[in-house]
């Protein structure tokens, strides 16, 4: 499944293509889904490609051919993945939900698995992923509460002081609140993902990072969103 961004970028793909016969240029790309830096639609062009919609063709300037759609922009319904779990991009918009009747109480569980829906950077924010392809058995006593959990890897060192390690797999639950202090997986700009220590400042958002050798940013709320809480880890040795 699509973040909103990618969605909206291959959209505009789609759009200029079917008007014109050619892709649009990365700098259209960039106005059009207004972001600071061509780098951001790299990332764009490079997820969409990776998940199947796209195809950059070699030797070939701005050569985009357009693979299939998402049932959004009018393509086929995919086919259901093995195992019973579809794959999901977390709605950081979202206000927490009370469970359906009769859902599972997770802290009865002995042990639970949760979906590794990819990488998340304690460093620069990097792309989300959102693949949700391999599982890690979790004990339940580790979840918090009775929401909606995920489990990502942790690639960085910005989080080293608060004993977050690069390789770790950190345990997430989802949620669009946070609270000064708190470890949070915050989207910026609709695109990128980071694990950071979450502080208001008045109408901006400092993402704290635990390493002196990383730098604090301060973001207008409105380009912050909370996407989840950490309230575990796992760690290999």
């Amino acid at each position: 499944m699509l973040t909103k961004k990618q969605l909206q970028l291959l959209e505009f793909i789609n759009t200029r293509m079917q008007r014109d016969g050619v892709p649009p240029s990365f700098d259209e790309m960039k106005e059009a889904l207004d972001l600071r830096s061509k780098s951001g639609i790299h990332r764009l062009i490079t997820a969409l490609e990776e998940r199947g919609f796209i195809r950059r063709l070699a030797h070939r300037a701005r050569a985009i051919e357009i693979v299939k759609l998402p049932e959004s922009l009018g393509g086929a319904p995919s086919a259901p993945t093995s195992g019973g779990f579809s794959p999901r991009v977390i709605d950081g918009d979202r206000p927490d939900a009370p469970p359906p009747a009769g859902a599972l109480d997770i802290e009865t569980v002995t042990a639970i698995n949760l979906p590794i829906m990819g990488k998340i950077a304690a460093g620069v924010p990097i792309e989300a992923v959102s693949d949700g392809a391999v599982n890690v058995a979790v004990p339940g006593s580790m979840l918090s509460g009775r929401g909606n959990h995920y489990a990502l890897e942790v690639k960085g060192e910005s989080m080293i002081e608060a004993g977050i390690n690069h390789g770790d797999i950190v345990v997430i639950r989802e949620t669009s609140q946070a609270k000064d202090g708190d470890i949070v997986v915050a989207m910026v700009e609709g695109y990128e993902t980071t694990l950071k220590r979450y502080k208001r400042q008045g109408d901006m958002i400092a993402l704290e990072a635990a390493n002196p050798a990383f730098e604090t940013r301060v973001l207008p709320s409105d380009m912050v969103e909370v996407q989840g809480k950490l309230v575990g880890l796992i760690r290999s040795y």
